[in-house]
């Protein structure tokens, strides 16, 4: 089942004995846990049929003893781990997974990490047909633009085209970050507003208006040296500056442009967007750098920015700064 189908069935009531939540992107697996956790029980049997337990401090032999009892009062009992990952002996857990108890919901949240393929206690979940076990995988570059489309869309708003890159850009995948600055967002707009600008995702997220990575991209696209040295002066004074954030933007923005450089049919807006899988809105950024700048110069900066970001992480550099190596950058990316 999807993420979005097991949200649908347990709000539905349609509630299974066993979650096991696996895998990478912790947000998906947060809220099916909460999701599960609003739904199992009512305030009234909360009381003496939730149990919340940390993988650190819990026993296995001990949490199949306990999801083996009834519940008080209560059609089920609901039993949740956090943090299951650091659970000891979690094939303790098969014989359980093999016979579940009907009236208790258990849920494992196995966070960052993935059963192994090969354990009987894999097999034993894949298998059983009571058990949803779930995959929570991180979402792609390219999926990102959608997905916070769709979540705005649900909280009853909507975004600018460069206000959402400017989200992604600046908060990449991490799904927890993105929701957490949307509902930031969201109550700085008000009840009355109900568009997301680039002001107010900037002034929100903390990216000065003029001196920031975005505006350096714009900058150095159109070959504005002036700006682009001003911009630089101010982000390498900025204690907040952080050069593996700029080269990732930049990266991704100069892997794109070689593609569009060497698509053949450059007049073409939507397949153009569909090849470098961005918005339409953004297709003249790349015609405008294609004026500015050749294949192989393009292929130059992308090797300079691979370099630079190793730099910035103290491979081959021991004493220049951050600010001085993204003047460097600079300097050789428009000279």
């Amino acid at each position: 089942m999807t993420f979005e189908q097991i949200i649908q069935e347990v709000k539905k009531g349609n509630i299974a004995p066993i979650y096991f939540l696996q895998g990478e992107e912790p947000y998906f697996i947060d809220k099916i846990a909460e999701t599960v956790q609003k739904h199992a029980l009512t305030d009234e049997e909360r009381g003496f049929n939730e149990l919340i337990m940390y993988g650190k401090d819990t026993d296995t032999t001990y949490l199949v003893h306990i999801a083996r009892q009834f519940p008080m009062g209560a059609q089920r009992q609901l039993i949740i781990v956090r943090e299951a990952q650091n659970l000891s002996k979690i094939e303790t857990l098969e014989h359980y997974f093999k016979t579940p108890q009907p009236s208790t919901v258990l849920v494992i949240s196995y966070k960052n990490k993935k059963l192994d393929k090969r354990t009987k206690t894999y097999t034993t979940l894949s298998k059983q047909s009571q058990a949803i076990f779930f995959d929570s995988k991180k979402l792609y570059d390219n999926q990102m633009e959608q997905w916070i489309l769709k979540y705005i869309k649900e909280c009853g708003l909507t975004i600018e085209n460069r206000a959402t890159a400017l989200l992604i850009d600046y908060l990449g995948t991490e799904l927890e970050k993105v929701v957490q600055t949307i509902e930031k967002l969201k109550v700085a707009l008000g009840p009355e507003k109900k568009q997301i600008t680039v002001d107010d995702v900037m002034k929100n997220v903390g990216i000065h208006k003029e001196f920031n990575p975005f505006e350096l991209q714009t900058a150095i696209t159109n070959k504005d040296i002036l700006k682009a040295n001003r911009i630089v002066k101010a982000l390498a004074s900025s204690k907040d500056f952080a050069l593996p954030v700029i080269t990732a933007i930049f990266f991704n923005y100069f892997s794109k442009l070689l593609l569009y450089i060497y698509h053949t049919d450059k007049n073409n807006t939507a397949d153009v967007a569909i090849k470098l899988n961005i918005n339409p809105y953004f297709v003249s950024d790349y015609k405008k750098g294609y004026q500015n700048y050749k294949g192989r110069k393009v292929t130059d900066i992308i090797s300079l920015l691979r370099e630079y970001d190793m730099k910035s992480k103290g491979f081959g550099n021991v004493s220049t700064s951050q600010g001085d190596l993204l003047k460097e950058l600079v300097f050789k990316i428009l000279h």
